[in-house]
């Protein structure tokens, strides 16, 4: 027992100098094994005499419990250097690309609407986006969209069970006080809620997923449409014209693609009009540009001042034009995409055949792709 404050430095001086977890192993049997140290001499308390074998007892416990914290202390400082040490040794740069960029194709969509908004962004157009599920007040009634037209009814649209909370059950679609929700059919509520929320003048397009009950080579329950907006206090019908006319043309690659205006009908606009575009259709091949035949492409119009005074506007100040077409109906018809279907059938296939380069991105600075 005299020996004791000598073997309480000569351990703790090994277990600081221990430079591996197994150095510590060893320390530890050595100190407090079956056959350790600080074990025999705990063993040598029964030979004494009570009162010396208390106050020895206590002193062997305060080291054995000294011994053990410096153990455990000296394990953790040595598995977080170890840790460090791996940390370093196997660090990767997450910043490099996961796969040669040759390897990757952009998908037609993507790439179309990039296009869009390139084009339409020379013309000083921003980009607006909203929510895909909508409450049909901003994708019916704020539209001047009535409650007896066909969209609105179950066999053409998605509602979503249920009705806006405080809102009454058991009205007609379109009823402020039984407001349903759907997931829009169009992105024209994005242009209600930028009429709300922004003061004009407005110039923008809303491109994105809608929704609808469809599906056949030419439908999709879920595809994509861009739709555009301006409202100020002087534009007109032949802005409109002007617009549409070098967006075709822009797009198609084709400067004097023939463009006209067919009277129409839509709730949202008036006057309303279809856009149709040149092309020609002989044995079985279709080709945009000059011919004998049109293809309507899209759809627009001044906006119906209805519109404009649901969403707190002043229509007898400000009046704009607006249009919208389907991305996939404008991507078919430049790449020769023969079924719609395929845009969403996952098939790498297609998409090494009808993809884009990963850098060939069209944008404001750098144009069209070619």
């Amino acid at each position: 027992m005299d020996d004791r404050p000598a073997l309480r430095d000569e351990l703790l001086t090994a277990v600081q100098a221990a430079s591996s977890v197994d150095d510590l192993e060893r320390i530890r049997i050595s100190a407090l094994g079956k056959k350790g140290r600080i074990t025999a001499l705990m063993k040598n308390l029964g030979q004494m005499d009570p009162e010396v074998r208390r106050e020895a007892g206590a002193a062997l416990n305060v080291l054995k419990d000294e011994v053990a914290a410096a153990l455990d202390a000296r394990k953790a400082a040595l598995a977080d250097a170890e840790l460090d040490a791996r940390l370093a040794a196997e660090r990767v740069d997450v910043t490099l690309p996961p796969r040669p960029e040759t390897e990757g194709s952009i998908h037609p969509i993507s790439q179309t609407i990039d296009e869009i908004v390139a084009i339409f962004g020379e013309m000083g157009f921003a980009v607006a986006e909203g929510p895909d599920i909508e409450d049909d007040w901003y994708n019916f009634t704020a539209l001047n969209i009535p409650p007896e037209h066909p969209a609105r009814q179950e066999m053409d649209t998605f509602y979503l069970p249920g009705h806006l909370p405080g809102h009454l059950p058991g009205h007609l679609p379109g009823e402020r006080d039984g407001r349903r929700m759907v997931l829009r059919t169009h992105t024209s509520p994005v242009q209600i809620r930028t009429m709300l929320k922004t003061p004009p003048p407005l110039r923008v397009i809303a491109p994105g997923r809608t929704y609808r009950c469809d599906s056949d080579a030419t439908h999709s329950p879920m595809f994509h449409q861009v739709e555009g907006l301006v409202v100020d206090e002087s534009t007109h019908m032949g802005h409109l014209k002007g617009c549409l006319i070098e967006f075709c043309r822009t797009f198609f690659a084709v400067d004097d693609l023939p463009v006209r205006f067919r009277a129409s009908y839509f709730p949202f606009t008036e006057p309303s009009a279809e856009v149709d575009i040149g092309c020609t259709r002989k044995d079985g091949a279709f080709r945009i540009g000059h011919g004998d035949d049109w293809l309507e492409i899209l759809g627009c119009g001044m906006v119906n001042p209805k519109v404009l005074d649901n969403c707190g506007i002043d229509s007898g100040r400000y009046q704009g034009f607006a249009f919208g077409m389907g991305i996939e109906r404008i991507a078919m018809l430049k790449y020769g995409i023969p079924d719609l279907r395929t845009f969403f059938d996952s098939d790498l296939r297609w998409l090494r055949h009808y993809g884009f380069r990963a850098l060939a991105v069209p944008s404001l600075v750098t144009g069209l792709a070619p």
